[in-house]
């Protein structure tokens, strides 16, 4: 078994115009002196951070290292979300998410996707000069439109869309393979890769691909009413990356999963600072120790009613709270009568 690693941090939700969240050392600063030890950083804001710099020059790789060093800080992971949510965009979406592109690319469906993969491309380059080993990310979505089989969907409609994200994501992969990094995908609603089993429809289609990993974020199967336990004993092995992350689900005579069309507070599901929602951690920080998973656990704060700083200041030492120090013997260890092989068969009488 391994201890955790962490509290960490994803700066997505926190990176902002003005101080301390404009500039990686400012808000490095900021995330150290409420205790946390990792960063998760956004690929795609240049207040932050400048991913095809990060990519080419190893001299800027170490002083963003250096940078958070000298606040106590490491990288836990680069996080394309943005990027890899345009390799693969249905057309019904194609207005919606070019505002994840640069201007130059928008209203060109191919042109952003080439952007896209030349962004991926780069965060490899980028995890590898940083010397992390994974890699947080978006799968894109090409089914998502025909999630609910009404009307009917044709015959090999899903299939031929499972086969199209594995086309564009395999040489994604191999350059993350060429790298030494592993991709994991957030497991999200709006995402093809939305639950196991469509995980491993993609996975199949990529031949099984060693950096083909996972991200793992409870709140969504919360959401989902998925059994966020059991899929750690299924996945165990895949999963790379853990967003710590709450949520609650209360339906109504009114409402359920699907939540009426209606904003975040008004959602019978709906993301919660850490310990305002449902979500056992103390059950999946044990688990996650049973396996010996030795990455970060990273705050992913979303809350549809608490101040963002509060949720930050609260999720670093709920974090603290949960992470197991592992044992190094035990616990019966002061009962231990000696090995001696003679005496055992004896017990067993052979």
């Amino acid at each position: 078994m391994k201890t955790i690693k962490g509290p960490a941090i994803f700066l997505a939700q926190f990176a902002g115009d003005d101080t301390p969240f404009n500039s990686l050392d400012a808000i490095g600063a900021w995330a150290s002196k409420l205790g946390y030890k990792g960063v998760q950083i956004p690929s795609w804001d240049g207040r932050l951070f400048d991913l095809k710099k990060a990519a080419e020059s190893q001299t800027y790789a170490d002083e963003v290292k250096g940078k958070l060093a000298a606040h106590g800080l490491e990288i836990t992971e680069l996080s394309t979300h943005l990027q890899g949510q345009l390799v693969a965009v249905h057309p019904a979406y194609d207005e919606a998410f070019d505002g994840f592109a640069p201007e130059s690319v928008r209203k060109n469906p191919k042109a952003r996707q080439e952007w896209a993969v030349e962004q991926l491309k780069y965060a490899a380059q980028a995890s590898k000069r940083l010397g992390l080993k994974a890699h947080a990310s978006f799968s894109g979505a090409l089914a998502w439109p025909y999630l609910y089989p009404w009307p009917q969907r044709p015959a090999g409609l899903v299939e031929a869309a499972f086969d199209e994200l594995a086309k564009r994501w395999t040489p994604i992969l191999n350059a993350f393979d060429e790298a030494g990094v592993d991709v994991c995908y957030e497991i999200h609603p709006g995402e093809d890769l939305h639950d196991g089993v469509s995980y491993e429809m993609f996975l199949e289609r990529v031949n099984n691909h060693p950096r083909a990993r996972l991200l793992y974020d409870p709140s969504h199967f919360v959401l989902q009413q998925l059994d966020y336990l059991e899929y750690i004993d299924l996945y165990h092995e895949r999963i790379g990356i853990f967003h710590v992350k709450d949520a609650e689900f209360r339906p109504t005579g009114r409402q359920g999963v699907y939540g009426g069309y209606q904003g975040w507070v008004n959602r019978a599901g709906r993301f919660r600072s850490l310990g305002d929602g449902q979500v056992d951690f103390r059950a999946i920080f044990s688990k996650f120790t049973q396996y010996g998973f030795d990455g970060w656990a990273v705050l992913e704060w979303e809350c549809a009613l608490k101040h963002p700083e509060d949720g930050a200041a609260e999720g670093a030492r709920f974090i603290a709270d949960h992470i197991i120090r592992v044992a190094e013997r035990a616990f019966d260890d002061f009962a231990a009568s000696g090995v001696d092989d003679a005496a055992n068969r004896r017990m067993l009488g052979i």
